[in-house]
């Protein structure tokens, strides 16, 4: 079942990728970002109807929004997701004429009960919508950490109903004036690729299948390099058992690594089934002597990726580091009572020196529970 919270992009390959097979209008990939015209004709950033939101999450950055310019009652842009039935859909839509942000759930392209608000380029530059097995959430943000709810609604029975055969839409148009165009970015991640460098002469390079690198930060001399190279592989999946097997090569044991270095390998996503045991190894293979001896590792989920975000999941109890292998194994008694989405990391730690490793989202799939 293809959940919208797996479909992740940050638009940093110079292309649209497969999963926006249904783009149209004139919609490409510029300057890292899904460009969309707002012209008098229709364009959009849109997937095959081939995804699931029941029980799904997701969220993107509206870094631009068309202008009004010469537009008489709408030049908007929109991140919808659409069932089966057309106009029937859910999601949000900035409108430049109006000066709205609202929050929608549409039969026939319109929703009597919408919440509109006065749109705010920075407290609304995150737009998320939620569907949590009983409601539908639409929220904001200004730095996809910290989440306002704007409007919660009674999940329409027609999500449920349309299970794999659900498209993301996002889109612009506008009904006259001069066309310009609104931009999308970092769907579903907040890792844009980049390399960041504090005070110090640092060296690192890093890749999570190609597009993520590696962030460092640190107060001394650093070169690290690290690669990702594979994404995880289904080795077994049963009735309650979720096993997936990933490489990691590294060379942080060789490295001088200052007295607090922290090194984040892009976005790793847990996909984890309520219910199911869950298990996932992470292997160092690049270098036949390398082994983690005297590192500890920790992890943890929390409701968001800040020191306030709520405690959902110490996973530390779960972990165990043998040689270059690091695991994970958390019993179906303990995921049963995970029942939302987080943000995870794990890190490994030798005396003061702590070197984070992975960072991403923690999914949860209710499908084990769901009734």
């Amino acid at each position: 079942m293809p959940s919208l919270s797996t479909l992740v992009d940050n638009f940093n390959t110079g292309t649209l990728g497969p999963e926006w097979g249904n783009s149209y209008g004139g919609t490409a990939v510029v300057g890292g970002r899904a460009r969309v015209p707002c012209t008098t004709a229709y364009a959009g950033c849109q997937t095959g109807y081939a995804w699931t939101l029941a029980g799904a999450s997701f969220f993107v950055q509206v870094p631009t929004v068309p202008a009004a310019s010469g537009a008489t009652a709408e030049a908007y842009c929109a991140a919808m997701v659409q069932g089966t039935v057309e106009g029937t859909r859910v999601g949000f839509s900035i409108n430049a004429v109006t000066g709205l942000i609202r929050f929608v759930s549409e039969v026939g392209y319109w929703d009597d009960d919408a919440v509109a608000i006065t749109y705010d380029p920075v407290a609304h530059l995150f737009v998320r919508l939620t569907e949590d097995g009983t409601n539908l959430l639409w929220d904001t943000s200004p730095d996809g950490t910290a989440w306002t709810n704007r409007r919660t609604l009674a999940t329409p029975a027609w999500i449920d109903a349309d299970i794999d055969v659900c498209a993301l839409d996002m889109s612009a148009h506008r009904d006259a004036g001069t066309g310009d165009f609104a931009e999308f970015d970092l769907f579903n991640t907040l890792s844009n690729g980049a390399v960041w460098t504090a005070s110090a002469t640092i060296s690192a390079q890093a890749a999570l299948g190609a597009t993520a690198l590696v962030a460092v930060i640190a107060a001394a001399d650093l070169t690290a390099e690290g690669t990702l190279a594979s994404v995880p592989v289904l080795s077994a999946r049963a009735a309650a058992a979720l096993t997936a097997e990933s490489t990691l090569t590294a060379d942080v044991a060789s490295s001088e690594i200052p007295e607090v270095a922290e090194l984040a390998a892009g976005d790793w996503d847990l996909y984890i089934e309520q219910g199911a045991t869950f298990l996932q190894r992470f292997t160092v293979d690049d270098d036949p002597e390398f082994t983690w001896d005297g590192w500890e590792a920790r992890s943890q989920i929390r409701s968001e990726a800040s020191a306030n975000g709520e405690l959902l999941l110490d996973l530390t109890d779960y972990l165990t580091v043998d040689g270059a292998e690091i695991s994970i194994a958390i019993p179906a008694s303990v995921t049963e009572t995970l029942t939302r989405n987080g943000r995870w990391d794990l890190e490994v730690v030798n005396g003061s020196t702590v070197v984070r490793l992975l960072n991403g989202r923690a999914i949860v799939s209710p499908e084990v529970t769901r009734s």
